[in-house]
């Protein structure tokens, strides 16, 4: 239960760093947004760290891996404030779902790991429902989709590497570090696009970090008291704060057609966790 509690709270508190994303998005670019969130991250994670869990602050046994973590993390991060800087959090949100997919179709590959009929049946029912939020022909198909998509793939790879760097190195190693790589890719992106925030924006950008931070330290300890498959459908949990939030912040509320995608993509997912964790305790 406490396992639970902590990744509801985690998958609660993201959203509110969305929220604050999209609000700053009509003042500063997306890329500076994206800086901010990566700079204030290590900017409360460093200390936290430092006075609490001091043993962890080593080189890493993996550095490449946490360096494609980062840059891929990154990335995503990119493409989803630049979606949601277009279009409402929770049609973003819902298409950046696609990322369990991703993984399960790109883990035979980079994994060497088995997938069976039922799983790629999954997966093609969830690509399926990705289309139903879109519906081509009927929507404009614009760069903001596209992005919100390239963020589901992204973040599908991220989840692979991951899954490589949890028997190395330590999970709250791994946010400093993925934090470390994308402030300092970040900065020499953000001088392009700079745009002196008043203070009030600088306290929003604070804010955003501290619930950026806040937000990987709860899931972090989470996986303490529960395996990361048995967790992993909780994570649509996120979509519920994102559809208020979007309503009262912005009146942004999905349609119908948004709801059945969603309904779609999670009962894929849910179905491939589901599986894992099956195939998981068998092979025990």
């Amino acid at each position: 239960m406490r396992a639970i509690i902590l990744n509801l709270s985690a998958w609660i508190v993201l959203p509110f760093m969305d929220t604050i994303a999209k609000y700053l998005s009509s003042e500063l670019s997306f890329l500076q947004i994206t800086w901010a969130r990566y700079f204030f991250t290590v900017f409360w994670t460093l200390p936290f760290m430092f006075f609490f869990f001091r043993e962890y602050l080593k080189f890493t046994d993996s550095p490449k891996l946490q360096i494609l973590r980062g840059i891929t993390l990154l990335s995503a991060n990119f493409c989803f404030f630049y979606s949601i800087s277009i279009i409402s959090m929770a049609k973003a949100l819902t298409l950046a779902f696609i990322a369990p997919l991703v993984t399960t179709a790109l883990s035979p590959i980079i994994l060497k790991e088995k997938v069976g009929i039922k799983r790629w049946v999954a997966v093609i029912v969830g690509f399926l429902g990705t289309l139903v939020v879109i519906r081509p022909g009927f929507l404009e198909f614009n760069l903001a989709t596209i992005a919100a998509l390239g963020t589901g793939f992204l973040y599908g790879i991220y989840l692979i590497i991951t899954r490589k760097l949890h028997s190395t190195d330590n999970p709250l190693l791994t946010l400093l570090l993925t934090g470390i790589v994308g402030a300092i890719i970040s900065s020499f992106i953000v001088p392009f696009v700079w745009v002196n925030p008043t203070n009030i924006q600088w306290l929003w950008l604070g804010i955003m970090g501290i619930f950026a931070c806040l937000g990987h330290i709860l899931l972090i300890y989470s996986l303490k008291y529960a395996d990361a498959s048995k967790l992993a459908p909780f994570g649509y949990f996120e979509i519920v704060t994102n559809i208020i939030l979007g309503y009262y912040v912005f009146k942004d509320f999905p349609d119908i057609w948004t709801f059945v995608g969603l309904l779609i993509i999670v009962s894929s997912g849910v179905f491939i966790f589901r599986n894992e964790v099956l195939l998981f305790k068998n092979y025990k």
